[in-house]
């Protein structure tokens, strides 16, 4: 039992770390450029839109001088390979190759492992991102009333945005995605978790590991302003995501579902099987 015991320490660190990179990406994707960005140019009469630089002083450049400037185009090299190292390292450790040879070695801990990775791999995103102030933008809010207005209504966005992706997560099994189920199973002897599902949440687990791709898109691209690298990002994991989602309508029902089944639940907890929100079954 020792062993066992010593995979609980083990997963719920790995959680741990997931959940602490999950705050930084929120603080990432929404309070810095919602509520930390750096001074405008200019300052807040000027016009909206911005403005040609001749190489000199604080004007943004437009975007054919963007592709001949280095000043622009090393950060943005620079944050391309911190995308593809995520991106890479998302999707290797998730072939079948790679999962089985993680499970050989490491047994019940690998969706553990895996989840530790991909929070690490994150971290590195966030911690060594280099942002391009001098870069053209895409679109900026500047003149008012919209300089109030856009971010104010950006920001109302994002909270509904975060709050839909919360619950959706209480629809999906949780405990499963982070590792700690596997481990709590494994410790108790009750086998593999997936093994116990319906046929219907295979499917649908197979068809969308992701659960939060619509919002998360909203968080990417209702900024009020969209500059050089925050574009790169935004495009990127909009691709990524694209990519690894093929949800049709018999997921789509059994989604609806599932929620309408665990809202009844909350509704009337005294006649729960047990404490806490019933998982995907």
């Amino acid at each position: 039992m020792a062993p066992a015991l010593l995979l609980i320490p083990a997963a719920l660190a790995s959680f741990i770390l997931a959940f602490g990179t999950g705050v930084e990406f929120v603080r990432f994707t929404s309070l810095r450029p919602l509520l930390g960005g750096a001074p405008e140019p200019g300052g807040p009469g000027e016009p909206a839109g911005p403005r040609m630089s001749s190489g000199t002083g604080d004007a943004r450049q437009g975007w054919l001088a963007a592709v001949q400037d280095r000043s622009i185009l090393v950060p943005l090299a620079w944050d391309l390979g911190l995308l593809l190292l995520f991106v890479g390292q998302h999707s290797l450790m998730a072939t079948e190759i790679v999962k089985a040879w993680m499970s050989r070695y490491f047994g019940v801990l690998q969706r553990s492992l895996y989840v530790a990775c991909t929070a690490l791999a994150l971290q590195l995103v966030m911690r060594y991102w280099e942002p391009v102030p001098r870069g053209p933008v895409l679109w900026e809010a500047r003149a008012e009333p919209w300089a109030t207005w856009v971010p104010l209504l950006c920001f109302v966005l994002h909270v509904i945005s975060w709050l839909l992706i919360f619950s959706i997560l209480l629809v999906f099994d949780y405990a499963e995605l982070m590792g700690l189920k596997q481990v709590y199973y494994h410790v108790l002897g009750l086998g593999e978790p997936l093994a116990l599902k319906s046929p219907r949440a295979l499917r649908l687990f197979s068809h969308l590991r992701h659960p939060v791709c619509v919002e998360l898109l909203m968080v990417l691209w209702v900024v009020p302003t969209l500059g050089t690298d925050r574009l790169l990002l935004a495009l990127l994991l909009t691709l990524y995501l694209g990519l690894a989602h093929g949800l049709d309508q018999q997921d789509l029902r059994y989604l609806r579902a599932q929620l309408q089944r665990k809202l009844h639940l909350l509704s009337r907890p005294q006649e729960g099987a047990g404490p806490g929100l019933c998982p995907l079954t």
